[in-house]
């Protein structure tokens, strides 16, 4: 053990995989980061090459390695926190990928979930999973790779292929195509898997039409789930944490205890509230789901799931052309100190939670000949706050507890001015740790206690320390007048496409 100097993390993202080395005492030894190409075969589908997604983890976890001067027999374990819901399905025998990997925020399978809801399916769904039927979830999206050609769902039945999130994908390949695993927390979210019994359901497979042999065994968070095959690495490293990455970025953030909330600011925004040994069953249309389970005990969650986050700021960038580079956002929106009634409703891909209507689309209001760029980009910011205002206050209404702070991660997280205006906007701080990368964090923590790196939590959670707490210091009427305009903003997203319409055409 004292030759074991590191933990490699591997932090498969939805526009970047990345790749940290983690000593003993948490700090980084070395990172690097490569972006692959999203594809958008048509609206509101989303999808990624399967082969993108492993070349580019395997590629920075060897750049970040041969970066520290490290040598395979000195990473202890590994540790892998990946972006959760997309769906993968290929075949055993040559591992080649069968159609694409379909990303979380596709929206193709807005019908089939339609048909579910109006069938009466969501109760069952929702009492068995603590998910809602939702194109987000990886059951229709599966379903949807199983009808692609003629041969697939039979080949499928054969036990020929199988199916995976991407954390499945990254261990099949370590391990050398010999490992079809998911860990409990990437389980949960595909809406096939039993959060109370912790199996695989046959009624919610029989609902879906998911033959059992295509599915992945489901292995705890934490303890030896795979080797990697020898030859990657120069030695046959043991995987031994493995969490759906908001999961992986809660544990990073230190929420051990119940009642303890993070938010993640990447593409999307991800809120978990640690529920501890019992699942809380959401009233005001969150998700119920598990956290991690370590050392054979269950931690659960509530969770609220907003599709569009950082990915504002980079329609901004490549879709208006309005800022050079996400990090102008900044110094844009501080040109001016309101945005004058400007309000985005970013419904690009619908709306998540707490409102889940697939139908629902961007909508940008407010604006008069005096608009600028600047309120625009101030709007944007406000949007990703105020989604996260309506989440917490849904979070804190189910689980019956009053939120001291809000603790704040991910890329756009780096951004004071929107700290600060989050910070307004809830009423309440916001903290930031010193450590933004707590996906990866987490997932290091996973594996280094999976592998016997680290001694226990303990050692772990006196590694979080703050780096900046944002007060708030907006007056009580500005928020009441913002939230007040957002909700507006909201209802006519909501309003501007229904199923209805988009089967109709009018003409004059």
């Amino acid at each position: 053990m004292s030759q074991q100097r590191f933990i490699l993390a591997l932090d498969q993202g939805t526009t970047s995989s990345r790749a940290l080395l983690f000593d003993r005492s948490g700090g980084v030894a070395a990172s690097a980061q490569r972006e692959f190409a999203q594809h958008y075969p048509q609206p509101g589908w989303v999808a990624h090459d399967p082969s993108d997604i492993w070349r580019s983890q395997l590629d920075v976890a060897l750049e970040t390695v041969r970066k520290a001067g490290a040598r395979g027999s000195e990473i202890a374990a590994i540790g892998i926190a990946n972006q959760r819901e997309t769906t993968l399905l290929w075949d055993r025998r040559t591992g080649a990928p069968i159609g694409p990997a379909i990303v979380w925020q596709d929206r193709r399978t807005a019908p089939h979930c339609a048909r579910l809801i109006e069938s009466g399916a969501q109760t069952l769904i929702e009492r068995k999973t603590g998910l809602r039927i939702d194109p987000y979830f990886s059951a229709t999206k599966l379903a949807w790779l199983l009808d692609s050609a003629p041969d697939v769902r039979a080949r499928a039945r054969r036990g020929e292929l199988g199916f995976g999130t991407v954390d499945s994908w990254l261990v099949w390949n370590l391990s050398g195509r010999r490992a079809h695993v998911t860990d409990i927390s990437n389980a949960a979210r595909t809406a096939l898997f039993d959060i109370h019994a912790c199996r695989w359901d046959d009624e919610l497979l029989a609902l879906f039409d998911i033959p059992r042999a295509v599915l992945p065994e489901v292995v705890p968070s934490s303890g030896v789930i795979a080797h990697t095959d020898a030859a990657l690495f120069g030695a046959a490293i043991p995987i031994t944490g493995v969490a759906g990455d908001q999961q992986a970025a809660t544990f990073g953030q230190g929420c051990v205890e119940p009642g303890l909330v993070k938010n993640t600011y990447g593409t999307g925004l991800f809120m978990l509230m640690n529920t501890g040994a019992q699942p809380v069953a959401s009233r005001h249309r969150l998700l119920t789901t598990i956290g991690w389970q370590l050392d054979g005990r269950l931690t659960y969650a509530l969770e609220g799931a907003v599709f569009m986050g950082g990915a504002i700021v980079q329609w901004l960038r490549d879709g208006l052309g309005i800022i050079e580079s996400a990090q102008a956002i900044g110094a844009l929106a501080a040109q001016c100190e309101l945005s004058e009634g400007v309000v985005l409703a970013p419904a690009f891909a619908g709306l998540g939670a707490p409102y889940w209507d697939p139908y629902a689309r961007g909508t940008l209001l407010g604006m008069t000949r005096g608009t600028t760029r600047a309120h625009i980009a101030r709007a944007a910011l406000e949007a990703i706050a105020l989604q996260t205002v309506d989440v917490l206050t849904a979070m804190e209404a189910d689980a019956g507890i009053a939120v001291s702070e809000l603790r704040a991660d991910g890329g756009a997280s780096q951004n004071d001015l929107l700290m600060q205006i989050q910070a307004d906007l809830l009423d309440r701080p916001v903290v930031r740790p010193a450590v933004t990368e707590t996906t990866a964090l987490g997932a290091a923590c996973l594996a280094g206690l999976g592998s016997g790196f680290w001694s226990g939590l303990d050692e772990i959670t006196r590694a979080w320390p703050a780096a900046h707490r944002f007060e708030p210091a907006m007056p009580a009427h500005a928020r009441a007048a913002h939230i007040e305009r957002w909700h507006r903003a909201i209802e006519r997203a909501r309003g501007w496409e229904s199923p209805a319409a988009q089967s109709t055409c009018v003409t004059a």
